[in-house]
């Protein structure tokens, strides 16, 4: 082969990543091409990291998956954008620096330095270029900007409302920070509620197109797309309104998705904070609402106060008890349920725990049953005890009562979302400040355009348990109202980095321009995300709020595009073995275990538990990436964890696997040196066979590797190319010069994007001027991979009783004829009637007698 340098030695990863990687930098060889028409494009985007110090085998997935990707997309000559921001504000950070006694700002920059020599060891195609950090001020002032547009819109508010409030990280949380146990996602702490005055985005205007735009998502995960539709919880039913008696000013409207359950109806419920509750006066029932309220609404006990109120049955003008129950929600439906305890659980045991009367109005027959309920009957069936109504069909009589009601004026049909506006302030220093100030004259103002960004400020002491240090600044706190000129206050809140972190892909396009936010012309090229990758954890916070952000600045005219992201890879958990003592509930460190195949607590001598579990420090079973990167290199690494599993699925790490992609990568540098011995000059000992297999082999490579990579399934990709390697290992040696150049050339190619380091290395020492990467992908020939013949399987009612080898330019007819005409198909078909005979082409024929 011409142009060969001199041959490669041992496979030295280090030393080849390090040149490489620093002549990628100087050459800018991943700047993104901008002069490209919307076909041409590709945005490959990774959920961006919070800069926490140090990098974890979960980043290190992460950002191999969407690079292999972006790789691949510019090969297949795309223009692709692939940047890399830094989740940067946040509660952490303050805590840390509230630890160290440190401005939050300086311990953020200091591990972004670090995270960020971390992330270029694994050769990622990133235009550094384009990087920014959420704390940014170039940044921060147009979250700012952007915060001003949905006020200008209407989409901002700010209420005195019951708050999630964290007692560890001193702040408040939004319903969906808050896990199922009533615990904060971050801290853990059993969340309390507080009545606070907070700013709120209007994400309830949107839940209808939130929820039926998820159909249009056709390249997202359907656990995403589930989770999302029950967060926002759609429920279409029935507005019914109760009258109070003795109380002609109020009211109490209910929603329910079970009208047809009305007569059934022997209490209402409602929750601790309704106007109801605040009208009663009697102490001692003050005294045990004031207790429900501290209660936490995920509960399973069922506590109730029974008030003095009674509410009038809309049909049969029955009086029925109105209790107080801490499993009503405030902002969930109307604040007050309809207790139907014979067909819903939850009121069935709030009712036997009361000794509410249980009234069953629906039966699976239609005959009336005196039958004393175990449980509530929840299925559908007939009406009973419901007056006129006996004998309907349950969900048919949802209409029939519903529409009586509406001509009475009792009754709406209605649609429910379970889904709340989102609540942004927060309580603390480390955040993107709210732009607005309060005038004792003017109220509630919003800061000018020219006014941004409202910088922190960088005088502040941060000492521990300490709320929040803003309003302790009298210089920063203290403004001219941008509408009259007298003296205002700012807002001291700041906001939920969750508004940062969900409209920075936006961003990127225009990331070096400061006059503002995004250009549309860039946003309408570059978005929406072509692949968007990170962890499923995000299903409900970040992407459901991303979605919303663009649809509101899309009605603000300020682009045309519909959702964010077109296709969504949700990577699973990266684990490693850890060793639990079931008997104390705790892990054990490796280093303190004297048989690893035999694990013994050192304390007690208890035989420990192996698990597999997410690498965590508390469980002493992380893996330092730069560890891994230093013993075996990236592009092992690399392998590793694109072959190990499906990206979706979870990834349970083991050094024999990754010694084993590093051995794969050492035999195809040693099959590269020697091929650098070969005598060009041999005679050329042409054999078709090897050539069309060599061909075939490449071609099937080709074939299968692009298809895996377009649906993400990279472990077969890398199967694939270990498949084409052993083929090119054996028949290298038998093919002339020309086809060897073309073999060779193309399978580093198809490597460049799993492994680019040694795939540079290697396309170097062909004599190559221009980088692997700039390369085109191999096109498929389609006859290449045709077989000249194939083995049918002869089959007789389902059964093998013969094989048989065929030209694969056969026709159908001939195939049958060649078959029948067999002795030994003969045998099982004569006086027997031929009834089908079932012909797959180039593998089987089946005939049924």
């Amino acid at each position: 082969m011409s142009n060969y340098s001199e041959p490669i030695n041992k496979y030295k990863p280090i030393e080849i990543e390090r040149k490489w990687q620093k002549i990628w930098h100087d050459k800018k060889l991943y700047k993104t091409n901008e002069k490209i028409n919307d076909s041409q494009k590709f945005y490959a985007l990774s959920m961006f990291p919070y800069p926490s110090g140090n990098l974890h085998m979960g980043h290190v997935r992460n950002y191999v998956i969407t690079d292999l990707i972006a790789r691949y997309q510019r090969l297949k000559g795309k223009s692709v954008l692939h940047p890399m921001g830094w989740d940067a504000f946040g509660l952490p950070a303050e805590n840390a620096a509230i630890e160290r006694g440190i401005n939050p700002e300086d311990w953020t920059k200091q591990n972004i330095s670090h995270m960020k020599k971390q992330l270029k060891l694994l050769g990622l195609s990133i235009d550094w270029d384009k990087e920014f950090a959420t704390c940014d001020k170039s940044y921060y002032k147009w979250t700012q900007y952007l915060f001003l547009e949905l006020y200008k819109s209407g989409l901002v508010y700010q209420k005195e409302s019951e708050v999630n409030w964290d007692p560890i990280d001193n702040t408040v949380l939004a319903n969906e920070q808050v896990d199922s146990e009533g615990k904060s996602w971050r801290s853990g702490a059993v969340v309390e509620k507080k009545l606070l005055k907070q700013w709120f985005l209007r994400i309830t205007n949107y839940a209808e197109e939130l929820i039926s735009d998820l159909d249009n998502l056709n390249e997202w995960p359907d656990k995403v797309k589930t989770m999302q539709k029950n967060w926002i919880g759609k429920s279409i039913g029935s507005n019914i309104t109760f009258k109070i008696k003795d109380n002609n000013d109020i009211e109490l409207k209910v929603f329910t998705t079970r009208p047809d359950t009305l007569f059934g109806v022997t209490y209402l419920a409602i929750s601790p904070n309704s106007i109801l509750s605040k009208r009663i006066n009697d102490k001692k029932i003050r005294t045990l609402i004031s207790e429900l309220n501290n209660q936490n609404n995920e509960t399973n006990e069922k506590i109730g106060v029974l008030t003095n109120f009674k509410a009038i049955h809309p049909i049969t003008l029955e009086e029925i008890p109105i209790w107080i129950a801490n499993y009503v929600l405030d902002d969930y439906g109307t604040g007050s349920v309809m207790g139907v305890p014979a067909h819903d659980q939850r009121d069935f045991e709030f009712a036997k725990k009361h000794k509410i009367k249980i009234q069953q109005v629906i039966n699976k027959t239609i005959k009336t049953t005196n039958q004393i309920l175990k449980s509530a009957y929840e299925e559908n069936g007939y009406l009973i005890n419901s007056y006129e109504y006996n004998g309907l069909d349950n969900c048919e009589a949802k209409n029939i009562i519903t529409k009586f009601g509406n001509d009475k004026g009792w009754a709406e049909k209605t649609c429910q979302y379970r889904l709340k506006d989102w609540l942004i302030s927060r309580q603390r220093y480390w955040g993107c400040p709210i732009p607005m100030v309060s005038c004792h004259k003017c109220g509630t103002v919003p800061l000018k355009i020219d006014d941004l960004p409202v910088e922190l400020p960088n005088n502040i002491k941060i000492r521990t348990n300490k709320i929040n240090s803003l309003n302790d600044n009298d210089k920063w706190m203290n403004i001219k109202c941008p509408n009259c000129g007298f003296n205002a206050i700012r807002e001291s809140d700041t906001m939920d980095t969750f508004m940062c972190s969900s409209w920075y892909f936006l961003r990127f396009p225009s990331s070096q321009t400061d006059e503002i936010a995004f250009e549309k012309e860039l946003i309408d090229k570059w978005l929406p995300v072509d692949q968007y990758v990170g962890g499923i954890e995000h299903a409900i916070l970040h992407l459901l709020y991303a979605r919303f952000l663009t649809k509101a600045l899309r009605d603000n005219e300020l682009f045309s595009i519909k959702e964010p992201f077109i296709k969504l890879l949700t990577q699973g958990m990266v684990q490693a073995p850890a060793y639990k003592n079931k008997k104390t509930g705790k892990y054990i460190s490796p280093k303190d275990i004297k048989n690893i195949d035999n694990p013994i607590d050192p304390k007690d001598n208890s035989k420990l538990d192996i698990l597999f579990e997410k690498m965590s420090k508390s469980k002493y079973n992380g893996i330092d990436p730069e560890s891994v990167i230093n013993k075996y290199g990236a592009d092992t690494a690399r392998m590793f964890i694109l072959f190990k599993a499906p990206p979706e699925k979870d990834l349970e790490w083991g050094d024999s696997g990754v010694e084993g992609q590093f051995r794969f990568l050492s035999k195809i540098w040693k099959l590269f040196s020697e091929i650098n011995h070969f005598d060009e000059d041999c005679k050329d000992t042409r054999d078709d066979s090897i050539d069309n297999s060599l061909k075939r082999s490449m071609n099937i490579a080709i074939k299968e590797i692009s298809n895996d990579i377009e649906r993400n399934q990279f472990n077969t990709a890398i199967s694939e190319l270990m498949k084409f390697y052993n083929s090119i290992n054996k028949n290298i040696h038998f093919v002339n010069n020309d086809l060897k150049k073309t073999i060779l050339r193309n399978f580093i190619i198809l490597l460049a994007p799993f492994a680019p380091h040694i795939a540079e290395e290697i396309w170097s020492s062909l004599g190559i001027k221009t980088s692997v990467h700039e390369q085109l992908w191999p096109s498929l020939d389609k006859k290449a991979i045709e077989k000249e013949s194939y083995e049918l399987v002869i089959q007789i009612n389902g059964k093998v009783r013969d094989k048989l080898t065929i030209q694969s330019n056969t026709s159908e007819d001939e195939i049958k004829d060649n078959v029948l005409g067999r002795k030994t198909v003969t045998k099982w078909v004569e006086n027997k009637t031929i009834k089908k005979i079932i012909l797959v082409k180039g593998r089987i024929i089946n005939i049924v007698v």
